[in-house]
């Protein structure tokens, strides 16, 4: 048993060496754990790009360097400030307090598009609950004060008169804003692109097969909080897809663009996917 000690103490040894350098990867539980962020706190920092992924496991699960740990660190008011940064608030009602104005107000900014939401969760009564950044409310707040209070303006009672909801076009936007901004490849991109388009357009978009399955392949997962639950699921689901047609156009514009650089790539390396 002794030789059997000795032989095994350097292995551990030198595992425990490797994740101490600087760019040995570590998984996200152990990630958030290092930075003593919740598991909440930590996805909604990867999400917004504070702290930054590294490359990705066999299976697709996102990584993370000890430098960038570091990093992130080293940023004055750390943890606090990041605390900060990632705080989310749910719903009208504690919008509302953050914001310093009534719920039926918060949601009329919301609706008509002032504030944007960072997620969304389906309570027990299978209600959408959208999030936002308590950050930006206090910013908006600080910036926009007259939006507090006083009549609306013509914009947004028009809006409203409509029946209006800008808040899933607005989070959509954000989302496929912050995915793109993790990658350069034109490849993934698309398939960021094609993820956000229903399935006629993606046909009509992308005629080879064999380059929708690559897409697919590349499709990013469901965003943080999006449900399991199957009956929760389906009430979230359709805020993944673009739906007004102006939506629909220009996300499908996009995914053609990205498709031709996509395409020149392939041409170029003569393999389809991300290089």
């Amino acid at each position: 048993m002794k030789v059997e000690l000795i032989e095994r103490a350097p292995v551990g040894a030198a595992l425990r060496a490797d994740a101490r350098r600087p760019q040995a990867l570590l998984g996200g539980a152990r990630a958030a754990a290092e930075l003593g962020l919740a598991r909440g706190e930590f996805a909604r920092a990867v999400q917004l790009g504070l702290v930054r992924r590294g490359s990705r496991a066999a299976g697709g699960a996102a990584r993370f360097t000890r430098a960038e740990l570091e990093r992130v660190k080293a940023a004055p008011g750390f943890p606090e400030a990041l605390r900060e940064q990632v705080e989310t608030v749910a719903g009208a009602d504690h919008g509302a307090r953050v914001l310093g104005t009534g719920p039926s107000r918060f949601t009329r900014l919301a609706r008509c598009g002032h504030l944007v939401p960072v997620g969304y969760r389906v309570n027990r009564y299978r209600a959408l609950v959208w999030l936002y950044l308590a950050a930006e409310l206090r910013e908006f707040a600080a910036r926009e004060p007259a939006m507090l209070s006083g009549a609306a303006p013509p914009q947004d009672r028009e809006l409203m008169a409509a029946g209006a909801d800008l808040r899933p076009r607005k989070w959509r936007e954000r989302h496929v804003g912050l995915l793109l901004r993790w990658t350069a490849d034109p490849w993934e991109r698309a398939a960021v692109l094609a993820g956000v388009l229903p399935e006629a357009e993606v046909l009509a978009a992308v005629p080879d097969p064999a380059e929708r399955i690559v897409l697919a392949a590349l499709a990013p997962p469901p965003p943080y909080g999006h449900p399991q639950v199957p009956a929760a699921a389906a009430v979230a689901g359709g805020l993944l897809l673009a739906e007004p047609p102006e939506e629909v156009a220009r996300y499908r514009a996009s995914l053609e663009f990205a498709l031709t650089g996509a395409r020149g790539q392939s041409n170029s390396t003569g393999e389809r996917g991300p290089t």
